[in-house]
């Protein structure tokens, strides 16, 4: 078949795109940054075509789904922010209905959330409903896919579980931990999503999906604390957290925002279980239980394999007009004694548990501020240790320019009253040297702007000197080692 595909840059979207592939199908992948694919060996093959657009203009959309069989509806905002942002998803759940009609594409396949509709129902979980009930008004069949907790390397449910274990011997939690739910493996979920277009029985129809355990998020804390080999957890139920003290408390202990963190604590109250197990009959395959979840997930992080990570989606900002504004600019050259692409090599490694080379309670200091005022910090580390593409984040950074061996730019997405990138640029002097530019720029937002730049002045020629020489002796050391192993060889 031939495949129209939303949210290939996301979590379940990045890694559906190689197994429709590994099936035999042909993708269209539709996104607002193309160029966050440009990494994945899977999108550079013949039989994938990545456009650029959104889901807002209902006839460009069209044109991009004709000739397309089916059409995958996986686009969720993990950020709810009250009715807009559930009036939101249903316009763009419209607009996706009208031109899969208009582009006479045959079926839908959406993945959407467990919970039985009523008042009690969060309204993540409502809007997750809404959706699902829109597309499927459309003369298009719908197969939908409703899942509590997914299991999975990076994905943010599992990560905030994780960090929670880990970091918390003593944890006060709010009572709906006693809450049952029924989580899935991320494996479990892709394989439902791949065999429905061979089962023609699932067209038109709402599925409910599930591993076999039945689960409160208490259990689930325990299973990850023996997985870990972790010393017993406590957790102390208390009445008085609130869904966004739980969120900001989520926020502070682990990497994900307090926004990100509110819709999935708020959905910890509706008991999310399986009612209906016609999937299983209709695709079956073995299901992992929550425990081979977790040991599977947990594996994938030891091994830096993680595919896809909650981090990674969301859009792109566009490079900043430095034109029309005051640029304060933080310009730092060194000669290396090693080739471009072992400096470049070297500077894609900074962040994450490596570090910025020097003043690391600097860094750490900067992080926690940030995560006090909403930002990211450093906890989000990056999906890889050693390798970066366009588009990841690396703590508070974002990749948002990246040329192999030439040249990296980071954004800032910390929280500062201006916009703030760092570039790493490697111009070759030879075979063996090149000279490597660090600049950090800062377009200031007002006076608070203006201030925060001449407060952290004095600190650039602590931690950006140390980080351009720290870059360097990484690559001249790369250099001697090689040479030293050549010369024992």
């Amino acid at each position: 078949m031939k495949i129209f595909l939303t949210g290939a840059t996301g979590y379940i979207g990045g890694r559906l795109a190689p197994r429709l592939i590994e099936a035999g199908h042909s993708l269209r992948c539709l996104s607002r940054s193309p160029r966050k694919l440009d990494d994945e060996p899977w999108a550079r093959r013949d039989d994938v075509e990545v456009v650029q657009g959104d889901i807002s203009d209902v006839d460009e959309l069209a044109d991009m789904m004709r000739g397309c069989d089916a059409a995958y509806y996986l686009v969720h905002s993990m950020v709810s922010a009250g009715g807009e942002y559930a009036e939101k998803d249903r316009r763009l759940a419209r607009n996706f209905a009208k031109a899969a009609e208009k582009a006479g594409v045959k079926r839908m396949i959406y993945l959407g959330g467990l919970g039985e509709m009523g008042e009690d129902l969060s309204a993540h979980l409502r809007s997750r409903r809404e959706v699902e009930e829109i597309l499927a008004e459309s003369t298009v069949p719908l197969t939908s896919f409703r899942a509590a907790m997914i299991i999975g390397s990076g994905s943010a449910s599992f990560e905030i579980l994780r960090y929670l274990v880990e970091r918390l011997p003593v944890m006060l939690t709010p009572r709906w931990v006693r809450t049952e739910c029924q989580p899935i493996a991320v494996r479990n979920v892709l394989h439902y999503l791949v065999a429905c277009l061979d089962v023609p029985e699932t067209a038109g129809r709402e599925l409910d999906i599930g591993g076999p355990d039945v689960v409160t998020y208490r259990e689930l804390m325990r299973l990850m604390q023996e997985e870990r080999e972790l010393p017993r957890r406590l957790v102390i139920p208390v009445p008085v957290l609130t869904p966004r003290l739980s969120s900001l408390w989520i926020h502070l202990i682990t990497p994900l925002s307090s926004r990100i963190a509110r819709p999935l604590a708020e959905g910890l109250k509706n008991r999310v279980v399986v009612q209906n197990h016609d999937a299983e009959r209709l695709m079956p395959q073995r299901l992992l239980t929550c425990r081979e979840a977790i040991a599977a997930a947990l594996g994938k992080i030891a091994a830096a394999n993680i595919e896809t990570s909650w981090s990674d989606a969301g859009p792109i900002p566009t490079d900043p007009d430095w034109a029309g504004g005051k640029v304060f600019v933080d310009a730092r050259s060194r000669e290396v004694g090693a080739s471009a692409e072992a400096v470049f090599t070297a500077a894609c490694r900074i962040g994450g548990g490596r570090g910025y080379h020097s003043a690391d309670f600097l860094w750490t200091l900067r992080g926690l501020m940030d995560r006090l005022v909403g930002g990211p910090g450093l906890r989000r580390g990056r999906r890889n240790p050693e390798h970066i593409a366009y588009g990841d984040a690396i703590d508070f950074w974002r990749v948002t320019g990246i040329e192999e061996g030439r040249l990296l730019e980071l954004r800032a997405e910390m929280k500062v009253p201006g916009v703030a990138t760092l570039t790493f640029e490697m111009e070759p002097r030879g075979e063996s040297r090149c000279l490597l530019t660090q600049t950090a720029r800062f377009k200031p937002k007002g006076l608070l702007g203006l201030g925060y730049w001449y407060a952290v002045l004095p600190l650039h020629g602590i931690v950006f000197h140390a980080m351009l020489a720290g870059i360097a002796n990484e690559a001249e050391e790369h250099v001697t080692r090689a040479e030293a192993e050549a010369a024992a060889g």
